[in-house]
């Protein structure tokens, strides 16, 4: 689609009129009529503004011309992976698991590439070849070629330290000593945990990014621990396979 219709598209979606969209975006309604019949395309400052009204990329609303990758892993970039700023623009070099609220969350390609490798390996992808694959691409992304990026890692790392160490010292039955703390989106971790009046709770923000990792327990077979931390708290869990019969065991505030 040209950026006329993906504009169209978008504003009837979200039942504006033309002139409703030129008042959210700083313009006139002829500037939208515009954009729509293909006239003109909205400048640059103008496309990020309509690109945090409508949730998409800017690449989307230019009718994607290019394959978006971060520059982190190297995922393909889709509108719900890309990461955004503070502010609630996309950063549209990285996806939402290595970048953050601000904050690069990985500083050691060592640990991107492991955790990498857990999701990709299968059968017909071999551990060692992922791990082969991954360490041919990342050092020609611009975030490893792009050191300036990596000038927070020794704070980084020491906040990771904080949080193990306030996790080990939990002390939790059953749960083996973390080691490290991987980054993970609150959606694919954020459980619900039954209460005694029938109803359930979560505590994760799907769209977050937290600090995390799933340990196997030293007392039940096919259960695991679940963390995740960030500045706020701390969280223990254990459930058993695919995630069934969460229980929570500790919410701690920091």
């Amino acid at each position: 689609m040209d950026t006329k219709d993906i504009i169209l598209e978008l504003r009837t979606k979200r039942g504006l009129s033309q002139e409703e969209l030129a008042e959210k975006v700083f313009v006139t309604r002829q500037a939208v009529s515009r954009w729509e019949n293909g006239d003109t395309t909205p400048n640059t400052e103008t496309l990020k503004l309509l690109s945090k009204l409508f949730n998409v990329s800017i690449n989307t609303l230019l009718g994607s011309p290019r394959q978006l990758v971060c520059q982190c892993c190297g995922m393909p970039l889709e509108d719900a992976s890309i990461s955004k700023e503070m502010d609630g623009f996309f950063n549209e070099e990285y996806c939402k698991w290595c970048y953050a609220d601000g904050e690069y969350m990985y500083h050691d390609m060592d640990d991107l590439i492991e955790v990498c490798v857990n999701n990709m390996a299968s059968d017909a992808f071999p551990p060692e070849q992922a791990r082969a694959y991954m360490r041919d691409l990342l050092p020609k992304l611009n975030y490893w070629k792009n050191q300036t990026n990596l000038e927070g890692a020794e704070a980084f790392a020491s906040f990771k330290k904080q949080l193990i160490e306030e996790i080990n010292a939990l002390h939790i039955n059953g749960m083996p000593k973390l080691e490290k703390l991987n980054a993970l989106v609150g959606g694919y971790i954020n459980m619900e945990y039954p209460l005694p009046n029938g109803k359930a709770v979560t505590f994760l923000d799907d769209g977050a990014t937290y600090l995390g990792n799933q340990l196997e327990s030293e007392l039940e077979k096919g259960r695991c621990f679940g963390i995740a931390a960030n500045a706020d708290f701390l969280l223990v869990c254990t459930y058993g396979e695919n995630g069934e019969n969460p229980e929570l065991i500790v919410y701690k505030k920091r």
